[in-house]
């Protein structure tokens, strides 16, 4: 990793591209999302800049219930985000009458693309290998699917969480934006008590919160 890459602030970057997008459009922006907790604060941020979609892909999920669980409380999520903006109640919330509905693209569940990808890294620690290997797999799938469904940007709910490496997801996100040619907003969600925030979204909405990442590794 570049070393100046550690010294960057993705909070400040963000920051500044959100007060440089033109107020007529909003732009389009592709979220990748691990899971309904992670990205309860971010959608609850960005919908008020971008026309937001979720990317649903996590093939890293390599148990099919504890995937479907997941899934469906994206949704549901989503869904209460969608009635907020329908009926203007924003109660409890950080919002205001920018906030835009939310879409949300399903990426096909495939578990034995991933395993694939990380074959020879099972034992390795977590933050480790195996996790830059899934960081890559799926920002570039993200970045890939930006770029064929015609979005502005694109980017991930990855950097909420304290046990993610931001500096080397936002790396990964810019190589991949440089691939596809659709740009990545750099970010580090968990500032500004980005993170502390999620936590109260998912008391608020009753979401369920797991406790590993999905893959078996992780779990074991």
């Amino acid at each position: 990793m570049n070393p100046d890459t550690k010294r960057r602030n993705y909070s400040k970057e963000t920051e500044k591209i959100l007060k440089g997008l033109a107020k007529e459009r909003a732009p389009r922006l592709l979220l990748h999302s691990c899971c309904a907790p992670c990205s309860s604060h971010v959608m609850e941020y960005l919908r008020e800049y971008f026309d937001l979609t979720v990317f649903y892909y996590n093939p890293n999920i390599t148990e099919e219930p504890e995937y479907e669980k997941r899934l469906a409380e994206e949704k549901r999520l989503i869904e209460a985000y969608n009635r907020q903006v329908e009926t203007g109640d924003f109660t409890g919330m950080h919002s205001t009458g920018r906030a835009r509905k939310i879409g949300i693209l399903e990426a096909p569940y495939d578990p034995e693309r991933w395993l694939r990808a990380v074959r020879g890294l099972e034992d390795c620690p977590e933050r480790g290998d195996r996790c830059r290997v899934c960081f890559t797999l799926r920002l570039f799938e993200a970045a890939r699917a930006a770029a064929e469904h015609g979005f502005d940007y694109f980017t991930t709910t990855l950097t909420i969480s304290p046990l993610k490496d931001a500096p080397l997801l936002n790396e990964i996100g810019e190589r991949a934006a440089a691939e596809y040619g659709v740009p990545f907003l750099p970010s580090d969600f968990k500032k500004k008590d980005g993170y502390k925030r999620s936590i109260e979204l998912s008391q608020a909405f009753g979401l369920y919160r797991q406790n590993y990442c999905g893959c078996v590794y992780s779990k074991r």
